[in-house]
């Protein structure tokens, strides 16, 4: 979730620190198992080891509610619209319906066109996705465009941006849990090069 949403990832800081510190704990075991007696952990460093957990306890929390709440602030923002909602004449540049399946997008244009793979679109354009599902939830989420909403099957949800200005293609992802196909759910919002002579359908 957090590589999708630009942040630098944490897990791999937090992995070496916690085998670093139960290399160390185990070291300890050892050395009072076997060595002398006389040997024993000072009360000092008993402390600093329960005072280490603690502390990454505390940035485990933090960090895990700074990405749930970055994850969230889209579902809050202008860009995802209230369900059963209808779109004036002119209020949008460019109406797109997406259905999301087990495990992909398809994407159908104004022209009942069908694309699996790209939703094509110019620069700058208010882009409205009407997204619905067949089969369980999903989510959708367009890293660039910092949208992300998640809809149930059986119901409509209505989601808009305004396109990059630059030309390209931008990564389209779910990034609800929907199954063993999961990872493999992705899509490109193909952003036309008006100064192209010949852009491709299919550009993805």
């Amino acid at each position: 979730m957090e590589n999708a949403l630009g942040q630098v990832g944490y897990q791999s800081t937090m992995i070496i620190i916690v085998f670093v510190v139960l290399g160390l704990g185990i070291a300890a075991l050892f050395a009072a198992l076997f060595l002398p007696t006389r040997w024993r952990l000072p009360y000092s460093m008993e402390f600093l080891f329960v005072g280490l957990l603690l502390v990454m306890v505390w940035y485990g929390d933090l960090r895990s509610t700074e990405i749930f709440e970055a994850y969230q602030a889209p579902l809050n923002e202008e860009g995802v619209l209230e369900v059963g909602y209808e779109p004036g004449d002119g209020e949008f540049d460019r109406v797109i319906r997406v259905l999301a399946f087990q495990w992909g997008f398809a994407f159908i244009n104004e022209e009942d066109e069908i694309s699996r793979n790209a939703a094509i679109v110019e620069p700058g354009e208010r882009v409205l996705f009407g997204l619905f599902a067949n089969d369980v939830i999903h989510g959708f989420n367009i890293p660039a465009a910092g949208i992300t909403a998640e809809f149930e099957p059986g119901a409509e949800r209505n989601v808009w941006i305004r396109a990059p200005e630059e030309p390209g293609r931008y990564l389209i992802q779910c990034l609800n849990y929907c199954g063993v196909g999961h990872s493999q759910m992705k899509a490109w919002l193909v952003v036309l090069d008006p100064n192209a002579e010949d852009n491709e359908e299919g550009g993805a």
